[in-house]
């Protein structure tokens, strides 16, 4: 492996500052034209047709911690915790087992 010298991670890092720079002021330019807001459209309208199976999976598979969370947030907002913990124990124990509590 080369060892590098002061000078050269100085030299290293400017030219790569100059770079992102460069790279900004092409994006900042380039980033009204019409043909890149079409390219940009269309490069995401495939991936939400490539993706949409996976998304609803996901919201499928965490259906019920999502429901959890909502209630909680719906008690935590009125300032009756204990109650959401009286009326919904099984979805206090889900968010406990997924670690939703920073304690």
């Amino acid at each position: 492996m080369e060892d590098f010298t002061d000078e050269k991670i100085a030299k290293l890092l400017s030219a790569y500052k100059r770079k992102r720079e460069m790279e900004k002021i092409r994006y900042e330019k380039l980033k009204d034209t019409e043909e890149f807001k079409a390219k940009n459209r269309k490069n995401a309208l495939n991936y939400y047709h490539k993706n949409k199976e996976v998304k609803k999976e996901y919201y499928e598979n965490n259906k019920e911690y999502m429901n959890a969370v909502c209630s909680y947030r719906y008690w935590l907002k009125k300032g009756e915790i204990n109650r959401f913990i009286e009326k919904c124990p099984q979805k206090y124990e889900l968010l406990k087992e997924r670690n939703y509590f920073k304690e």
